[in-house]
């Protein structure tokens, strides 16, 4: 553990938070891409089914269990409970484009072929991706609410702590993981847009708009 974990962990928690507060105070899940949370659902539960088989820590195991209690109580608020407010049409990113090259990848790159480590590697990629069908659903309404802004770059901002977690282990414990590190640099690229556009109008009062696709 360090402090570029924890921070990591913590944004990665606030960010969370910031989009169930956002669905619970408005009773509104406008502007939220299901599939995307589907997605993160999906990279909780394969990435995690260590719960059951090995103890790390009991900060470990409760993360663990928060991460995916959050994960699928999104998703059920977004199409049970508030599903009326689902927007679905502009939710229409191909998750098939996502889950057939992320299936095939961890197949054939992976740490050890075995079932958990599979898994474990396919969470991984498919972390890398999972925020495409929201930062489409943007592009293609061309806005986001100020408060689903903030969901985003805390989420970002995770994936950029994690990175300097990662140089930091390097350095310290000369670890190295090429395939978590590969997928968060990966990752984080998908937010340099984002980044620049939350520092020059979100923070500055101003409602983040992105031109519509023709």
């Amino acid at each position: 553990m360090n402090i570029f974990r924890i921070l990591g962990d913590v944004s990665h928690l606030l960010a969370i938070i910031i989009l169930l507060m956002k669905i619970l105070k408005s009773k509104s899940c406008s502007g939220i891409s299901g599939k995307s949370q589907i997605l993160f659902a999906l990279v909780f539960t394969t990435r995690y089914l260590d719960l059951f088989t090995t103890y790390i820590s009991v900060y470990n195991t409760v993360m663990k269990v928060i991460f995916l209690m959050c994960a699928y109580i999104t998703v059920y608020m977004i199409y049970v409970k508030f599903r009326k407010t689902f927007d679905s049409e502009n939710d229409s990113f191909r998750l098939e484009f996502l889950l057939v090259p992320v299936t095939g990848l961890s197949f054939l790159e992976n740490h050890s072929f075995t079932p958990l480590e599979i898994l474990w590697t396919f969470s991984i990629y498919l972390e890398a991706v999972a925020i495409l069908p929201q930062l489409f659903m943007i592009s293609k309404t061309g806005e986001a609410e100020t408060i689903t802004t903030h969901y985003l770059f805390f989420l970002g901002l995770y994936r950029a702590l994690y990175i300097a977690n990662w140089v930091w282990r390097y350095y310290t414990e000369n670890f190295y993981d090429q395939i978590a590190v590969v997928s968060g640099v990966v990752q984080t690229i998908f937010y340099c847009d984002f980044f620049y556009l939350y520092v020059t109008k979100v923070l500055k009062g101003k409602k983040l708009s992105l031109p519509m696709p023709v």
